[in-house]
């Protein structure tokens, strides 16, 4: 981000502090109009001539600059919730509210479901089911894996 004094083209193409467009100005005339507003002059762009300009209040580019770089750096956790096939409607209810609050707070979800026996397709369903409800606050990422005695599925956040 380019501010002030570092502008180093002669003329800009000017925004006010509401939106409005004050045209193209030497870049001179535009930090006495920022300094004068106790503003900042903030560069928007170097790609086109006269490069497009604003005038914003002390601090608030660099603030929103941080909050941009923070929201980037933020990397998705992987939470587990395990079940089992024989779960009551309550619990079900539960866990589905959990997961939707993991989604919600971006992190990815696991659902786990330990198998015995012919309990299979018991499993399936329950994590069908499960993905059905979770639409919209999220899309699987892995179809549902059936192996040895786990059943899982991941869902990624929306």
């Amino acid at each position: 981000m380019i501010m002030n004094e570092k502008i180093k083209a002669s003329e800009v193409q000017l925004t006010g502090i509401n939106g409005e467009d004050l045209g193209v100005v030497p870049t001179s005339e535009a930090l006495a109009m920022a300094k004068k507003l106790k503003v900042d002059l903030i560069c928007t762009s170097l790609m086109s001539s006269p490069p497009p300009c604003k005038l914003e209040g002390a601090g608030t580019a660099k603030q929103e600059a941080q909050q941009a770089k923070r929201k980037e750096n933020k990397i998705p956790k992987l939470k587990e919730i395990r079940l089992t096939p024989q779960i009551e409607e309550h619990d079900y209810d539960t866990k589905r509210q959990q997961a939707e609050r993991i989604l919600t707070s971006g992190d990815a979800v696991v659902f786990t479901i330990k198998i015995q026996g012919k309990e299979g397709v018991q499993a399936k369903e329950l994590l069908e089911s499960l993905i059905k409800d979770l639409k919209p606050f999220g899309t699987k990422k892995t179809g549902i894996q059936l192996s040895g005695k786990l059943a899982t599925v991941q869902l990624d956040p929306k």
